[in-house]
């Protein structure tokens, strides 16, 4: 009888890693001779979720997750946790690792191998993903809505730049159009206490979900703190470990036996509140609003006296997304880009908004993907058949904005393909930028002037051309790369051959 393997895997944003994983570990685990079944934790939900009778049979557990995975159900059962990144580079291993190490799961956040459950070693990281994760849907939702109420906003001239913004509410359509736009601003208001909700979640679970909520929108509310402007996104994630980390404290408090039942529900979430209220409105909230209101009007000083500024910031925002493919780096770009688009409309209004570091990021966004395709058709006798097929399916993530299509490529041969990626994004980066180009929302390839709204002084080239440029220069530097890097094994190999000889 074969041994029966469980598997749970769920990356931060919960699209594409999530289910790459899933599909590696299946494979490597059938591969194996094992029963196998994989459950997903992506940004649609639990899928595939186990059952008790699954559980109950299971000879190991996977979780293989940049989240937090409430371990609950396997109590006495083997376990063994690690990163997404592992089942997709290494299933076969990954698996004969977890009959191996795996330790019996008995106390909740107990170790289990070398790995502390609810923790990993960048245990901040961790919280911040498991909030953006969260967060994705009612940001992409915002702000497509904002680009669809935007199209019928403005008015454009012989040249395509758009004049004149603004919904005329004396007719149907235009009060309509301003209450969609309304809808829009009401989605990315809610995103960022959303955000600080989850992020204290993974913290310390649900009694912290409104402490973190309610914290993360008066340090937002310029009314409610008397300022000029709320805290951003870093008063929301001030907030957020704020909240999670009074919570935790809280709930190591033995209360008495008595109230037990409205402790999580009642006492801890009102104490908690009460908590952050005071060290917002009294404390830091006067001070990171501050921050941030000179943070943003820098930023927009700094572009109006140096033309090159917004380039430089572009092609730096560009290079992040590239760099690690949906990692840390690449997601603290995203963030920092919705985060200026954001908090800058909330400030200055649509027309004062600073674009520049959103509208690069989402530029960037398909370029390693898209540059990895383009070298397996421009350099075929450097990628064996099996490469090109995922180049086939690095074109497709690519197309809807999916990073992450790269990574079985970067993961193959790093030191090649990794600075293709970095200088590909930053090229699309700078250049979208420097083309004045806007991006409200959509999909950052190049499907994005057609499925979604950007502002570009000519209707699709700008926008077009800026990725395909940065998709050419990644291809050429990995079609580049992986002939140096056969040239280099070629000399070695012939090397080796004549030492053998020479001692022969």
């Amino acid at each position: 009888m074969s041994k029966k393997v469980l598997a749970i895997t769920g990356c931060a944003a919960g699209i594409a890693h999530t289910f790459m994983a899933a599909e590696s570990l299946e494979n490597a685990a059938k591969a194996m001779g094992y029963d196998v079944k994989v459950e997903t934790h992506g940004t649609i939900g639990v899928e595939n979720e186990f059952t008790s009778k699954e559980i109950q049979e299971a000879d190991v557990i996977i979780i293989a997750a940049d989240i937090d995975v409430s371990l609950d159900r396997f109590i006495d059962k083997k376990v063994m946790k690690t990163y997404v990144k592992a089942a997709i580079e290494n299933p076969e291993g990954l698996i004969k690792q977890a009959f191996e190490t795996a330790q019996k799961h008995s106390v909740k956040g107990e170790t289990v191998g070398n790995v502390s459950l609810g923790k990993t070693n960048n245990s901040a990281v961790k919280h911040l993903m498991s909030g953006i994760s969260y967060m994705i849907p009612m940001c992409i939702s915002a702000g497509l809505l904002l680009a669809i109420a935007n199209i019928f906003a403005f008015s454009a001239d012989d040249a395509g730049n758009l004049v004149n913004w603004g919904f005329d509410v004396e007719t149907a359509s235009g009060l309509f159009f301003s209450k969609l736009f309304a809808l829009g601003q009401i989605g990315f208001k809610l995103m960022i206490p959303l955000f600080a909700g989850f992020t204290a979640y993974s913290i310390a679970d649900r009694p912290a979900i409104a402490p973190a909520m309610i914290g993360a929108y008066i340090i937002n509310d310029p009314a409610f703190l008397g300022t000029e402007a709320g805290a951003g996104f870093l008063g929301a994630i001030i907030v957020a470990f704020l909240a999670g980390y009074i919570v935790k404290y809280l709930k190591q408090i033995p209360w008495p036996k008595i109230i037990m039942p409205i402790v999580p529900i009642m006492v801890i979430p009102l104490l908690a509140t009460f908590a952050v209220f005071v060290i917002v409105f009294y404390g830091i909230g006067h001070p990171i609003a501050s921050v941030m209101t000179a943070l943003y009007e820098g930023l927009n000083s700094l572009s109006n006296a140096y033309a090159a500024a917004p380039i430089l910031i572009g092609a730096l925002i560009g290079a992040m997304i590239g760099f690690d493919l949906g990692g840390p780096v690449n997601k603290i770009a995203l963030i920092f880009g919705t985060a200026v688009f954001t908090d800058t409309v909330a400030k200055y209004g649509i027309q004062g908004a600073n674009f520049v570091p959103g509208t690069a990021a989402q530029a960037a966004i398909s370029v390693a993907p898209l540059g990895a395709w383009l070298a397996t058709k421009l350099f075929k006798n450097s990628f064996s058949s099996d490469q090109t097929v995922m180049g086939n399916n690095a074109m497709a993530m690519g197309m809807v904005g999916i990073t992450e299509g790269a990574i079985p490529f970067a993961a193959s041969k790093p030191l090649v393909f990794i600075p293709a990626n970095v200088i590909g994004s930053a090229v699309a980066g700078a250049l979208v930028t420097a083309f004045g180009a806007k991006f409200y929302g959509g999909l950052g390839s190049p499907l994005g002037t057609f499925v979604g709204y950007i502002e570009q002084p000519m209707p699709f080239l700008p926008w077009i051309f800026s990725i395909c440029v940065g998709v050419s220069v990644t291809a050429c530097m990995i079609g580049f790369g992986l002939k140096q890097a056969q040239k280099k094994a070629l000399k070695e190999a012939e090397k080796e051959e004549t030492g053998e000889v020479a001692h022969a």
